[in-house]
């Protein structure tokens, strides 16, 4: 078993979520931004056993055979993580088809669900034996095994640190000072910055925290919500097992405008990059001030270790 329960996190193998093992499926399969992203994946290495365009089921697309429904590619080539690339309006409904089928882990890409279609989304697999990474995200990277989203794998290399973040291009900053300094990723898991996501940041430390290959995390978060604080707070409760370094990005947005994502608006006082940056230092999380110190302060604190 690869994948990760919400309520069963501690019994795992190997990896977090995503690894050579995962049997993929791309939902939006045989559209401009599946099959690129689907080649690339393939590419990588990625275990890619089919996709699902409705209507085209019975056809091969990238070498791989479509089918019409998630079910189907369930049933018939055993698939347990999808990816979706299929268009807003429809995605919510995509994630629940996901879910409803079987799958284990779903990973939406998708950028401008609606608010309402992702109320009804979360709440229907809030009963299903499924995790849910986004949306609006980058997907999660296991190096050298599986690479399902859309982040440039070249820069992720093996190693021993974990990775969450909202933000996909400072998923791949982080991935890449960590590499300039000799480090490598366990897993990256680009959680999204919607306002209704599957995966809080806290949910994916947590399974980092618990995976034994992972010796260190990086939390990158933004202004706006109380996702950071409550991952902060709950990495004190558990005892501080592992050190975390994070990042808050978003300190010189205008208070109340959103910026970038979604989710980055600054609602009340502690929804401000300082607010959050004090929380997570009182909470023994080792806060850098800017992206560009991230590498460097995972090397120092790995060093302090050994």
């Amino acid at each position: 078993m690869h994948y990760i329960f919400k309520n069963n996190i501690k019994k795992y193998i190997m990896s977090v979520l995503v690894n050579k093992n995962s049997k993929i499926i791309v939902q939006g399969f045989t559209g401009s931004e599946g099959t690129f992203h689907a080649s690339q994946m393939i590419e990588y290495g990625t275990n890619v056993v089919g996709g699902v365009t409705p209507g085209k089921g019975g056809t091969q697309h990238l070498d791989r055979p479509v089918f019409n429904t998630v079910k189907d590619a369930v049933e018939q080539a055993g698939a347990d993580t999808s990816i979706i690339f299929v268009p807003p309006a429809f995605a919510a409904d995509a994630i629940m088809e996901a879910a409803n089928a079987g799958i284990k882990v779903i990973i939406c890409i998708t950028e401008g669900i609606p608010v309402a279609d992702m109320i009804k989304a979360y709440d229907y697999i809030k009963g299903k034996d499924c995790r849910l990474v986004g949306p609006n995200c980058p997907g999660v990277i296991t190096p050298g095994e599986a690479k399902v989203g859309i982040m440039p794998g070249f820069v992720f290399k093996q190693g021993k640190v974990g990775i969450v973040s909202k933000s996909g291009t400072l998923t791949y900053e982080a991935a890449d000072q960590v590499a300039k300094q000799g480090l490598g990723v366990t897993t990256a898991i680009g959680i999204g910055g919607d306002p209704i996501i599957g995966t809080t940041t806290k949910e994916a430390v947590e399974l980092l925290m618990n995976d034994p290959e992972t010796e260190i995390i990086i939390m990158i978060g933004e202004i706006g919500g109380q996702l950071e604080a409550d991952a902060a707070r709950w990495v004190k409760a558990d005892g501080n097992r592992k050190p975390v370094v994070g990042f808050i990005a978003g300190e010189t947005a205008p208070k109340g405008r959103t910026m970038g994502h979604a989710g980055a608006i600054v609602g009340g006082a502690d929804d401000t990059a300082e607010a959050k940056k004090r929380i997570m230092r009182e909470n023994g999380i080792h806060v850098v001030d800017s992206p560009a110190e991230i590498g460097k302060k995972v090397a120092e604190v790995l060093a302090v270790l050994k």
